[in-house]
């Protein structure tokens, strides 16, 4: 994610006209000249009276605006009206400042005159998820004759001959690449010069909503017929969706799916600074109930997403919880919408930020960075800090350093990873796979920003989410992984002791204590290289365990609990199927009256599952497992108790029996999918990760009912005995 006046991928256009500074609408043709630049304006504080002819009188707000007004090469846009310093923090007041465009000559000239002002670029924000994939290195480009120009036009449609209106398609060459989206009918033209079908490098399309992105290497176009391409739908990878309500991939590696139903965020506030978020949206409709329009001052313009972002990280961080689509963090969390795209420039992050303030936000997400510097940006985020406001940052999407303001100190700043079995092959997210990959699978996308700013990393990579009306999208981003962090900050502000304790007050102590709290509880993730990871994805068992201890496990009845404990040790291969059920005969089945897996080697291939083994090897035999989805209804139906010492806790399906959810092992001891990296179930295992016991279905039993044990002790069924002769 850089920042120009001019934004690289075109996503973000000048903001419209608003009540701010409204201009008439251009009727005749007018030559296109260069535009002024847009300042932000400030008096410079004076610590001390200046002596009699030796310094220029000081200047406040109001005069400064006025001088402004009446210069003819200035045009005013806005004030920001300036704020005075927390009681007994150390950060000092914020100084009033104006909005203004003119020339870059006529600026020099107004800061050599008026040396006691402080003129500071207002400069574009970037906000988008990552526009393409990466371009790689190649030898110089070939030599194209003078004026050749090939125009290729594309078909999208489905399996099912339907047109995908609105899909972006980009085409990237030996020069600049092209972009473009299909109409109703589902074409799109691009006309590109310097370029031949031999020249091609890469053609991605993404879709609006409802289907992966396709991306395919050295494509074979045609210049003389449509080229068709059809993408896969999401409900092929995840059956019944969206009907049915699935956890995300990365929620199930912060262990977001184990925790207990009451821990939800109430009382705690969130604020999305980012392009709005769609309140029709059956996700967002009930979640996101206040906010402002920074870019056309609409009383409700900030329920309107244009972009789409917005929308996607809210649901990220506060998805409803009614059993249909994706399900956030903070479920209860009063969530404030902040829209400042498109279009939007550290003022109107500064004016942001400050409705934060005085909203008294507890957790602001900040999907958004800049190559540039903001003096004013980062004196706003410290006095937000001092308040008590808790800034997650998104470190950016260009691959290179830290974007502004993820290099601040104050805020925590968030990488992305990726996990190779959340999609399926040929898609965009398979093109950001670099090496080395973890056992799990996990790796380090190409495009996230990194640097020793990096706090913690967090899943970026195919992150399904809402977008606008009612649809979802699996996007990538270091934009994707932040709303992580901040759902999982409102779940620890509103669930952690300390916060009701020692760190309540509102202040930067409480701010500290927080991030402190979320890079503890990382596990960490082996790159070789710490700059692309930090202290690693935070584990939300590790973050609540406070939380955890004080819970009272439900009454449950033993039968129950261990038909539960059954059915997902059967779905998993540790125990023959019909080996046991409440209530029944040896050799019935415990799949909701299906017929059981078959083998103790695990579950047969279903769509979004795959085999033990597969797990194991991050791959089936058709790719990367298209899982990564938990499927079940809303949170707070499962009874089963958690694992790991967290009474109470729930397992990874919600709303019934009828979904196993399988556990297995890759080479580093990592439970897959879906478990975060080191949290395998506890037990012996033998060198490489697996259950011991012996061989065969004997041992194998043996193996699973090591496990069971475990699960009981943790639902306070069993006392703890570590001579357990199991063992």
């Amino acid at each position: 994610m850089t920042s120009n006046d001019k934004p690289k991928d075109g996503s973000e256009e000048p903001r419209p006209a608003s009540p701010r500074g409204r201009q008439a609408s251009r009727q005749a043709p007018q030559p296109v000249e260069p535009r002024p630049r847009r300042y932000m304006v400030a008096a410079l504080p004076q610590p001390h009276p200046a002596a009699p002819g030796a310094a220029v009188p000081a200047l406040d707000g109001d005069t400064v605006r006025r001088l402004l007004e009446d210069d003819p090469e200035v045009r005013v846009l806005r004030r920001l009206r300036g704020t005075a310093g927390n009681p007994g923090a150390q950060a000092p007041g914020f100084p009033a400042v104006v909005v203004a465009e003119m020339t870059a000559e006529h600026a020099e000239a107004l800061r050599r005159q008026y040396p006691q002002l402080y003129f500071e670029r207002d400069r574009l924000l970037t906000y988008s998820d990552v526009p393409q994939p990466p371009r790689r290195r190649r030898p110089a480009p070939a030599v194209v004759p003078p004026g050749v120009v090939s125009t290729f036009a594309f078909l999208v449609r489905d399996a099912d001959g339907t047109p995908l209106p609105g899909a972006s398609v980009l085409v990237t060459g030996h020069g600049w690449p092209a972009q473009t989206s299909t109409g109703a009918d589902g074409r799109a033209v691009v006309t590109m010069v310097g370029e031949t079908p031999e020249s091609i490098t890469g053609v991605t399309v993404r879709p609006r909503s409802g289907y992966w992105s396709v991306h395919i290497d050295r494509p074979a176009l045609s210049t003389t017929r449509d080229n068709l391409i059809e993408p896969i739908r999401l409900s092929e990878t995840f059956s019944g969706f969206p009907g049915k309500q699935v956890f995300g991939w990365g929620q199930q590696a912060m262990n977001l799916d184990r925790l207990p139903p009451t821990l939800r965020g109430a009382g705690v506030r969130i604020a999305i600074i980012d392009s709005g978020a769609d309140v029709r949206h059956p996700d967002l409709r009930d979640r996101v109930r206040a906010g402002v329009d920074l870019v056309g001052g609409e009383p409700d313009g900030w329920s309107v997403d244009a972009a789409y972002h917005g929308s996607h990280c809210a649901a990220v961080v506060s998805g409803a919880d009614d059993g249909r689509g994706v399900v956030g963090f903070a479920v209860e969390a009063e969530v404030h919408a902040c829209k400042i795209f498109p279009g939007g420039r550290f003022s109107d992050l500064i004016e942001a930020l400050d409705y934060c303030i005085e909203q008294r936000i507890d957790v602001v997400n900040l999907s958004l960075a800049s190559r540039h510097h903001s003096p004013l940006v980062a004196a706003k985020i410290e006095q937000a800090r001092e308040a008590g406001v808790a800034c997650v940052v998104a470190a950016g999407n260009d691959g290179g350093p830290v974007g502004f303001p993820g290099v601040l100190p104050g805020v925590l700043t968030v990488a992305a990873v990726g996990k190779a079995d959340a999609f399926p092959p040929g898609t965009a997210h398979e093109a950001e796979i670099r090496g080395p990959m973890t056992g799990d699978g996990y790796f380090s996308p190409r495009f996230t920003c990194h640097g020793p700013e990096i706090d913690v990393c967090a899943p970026g990579v195919a992150v399904l989410s809402a977008v606008p009306p009612d649809g979802y999208a699996a996007l990538d981003g270091t934009s994707m992984a932040a709303p992580h962090v901040a759902g999982l900050a409102a779940l620890v502000l509103a669930h952690h002791g300390d916060f009701r304790g020692p760190f309540s007050g509102r202040d930067a102590r409480r701010v500290d204590h927080l991030f402190h709290i979320i890079r503890s509880s990382c596990v960490p993730l082996n790159f070789g290289d710490l700059h692309r990871t930090g202290a690693g994805m935070p584990n939300a068992l590790r973050a609540l365990a406070p939380a955890l201890a004080q819970l009272t496990p439900e009454p449950v009845e033993a039968d129950t609990l261990l038909g539960q404990l059954t059915e997902e040790m059967t779905g998993a291969g540790l125990l023959v199927p019909g080996a046991w059920e409440p209530g029944g005969e040896s050799g019935q089945t415990g799949q909701g009256g299906q017929a059981g897996p078959g083998s103790q080697s695990g579950m047969g291939s279903q769509p979004g599952m795959a085999t033990q083994a597969a797990y194991g090897a991050g791959t089936t035999a058709n790719g990367p497992v298209p899982g990564g989805l938990v499927r079940g209804g809303p949170r707070g139906r499962a009874t089963a108790t958690g694992q790991g010492g967290a009474p109470g806790g729930t397992r990874g399906k919600r709303g019934g029996a009828g979904t196993a959810r399988p556990y297995a092992t890759g080479p580093g001891g990592g439970r897959t999918p879906g478990g975060a990296a080191g949290d395998v179930p506890a037990g012996p295992r033998t060198a490489n990760g697996t259950p011991a016991g012996g061989t065969g279905p004997a041992g194998g039993e043996q193996a699973a009912m090591a496990w069971l044990r475990e699960e009981m002790r943790a639902a306070g069924l069993l006392g703890e005995d570590p001579a357990d002769p199991a063992d």
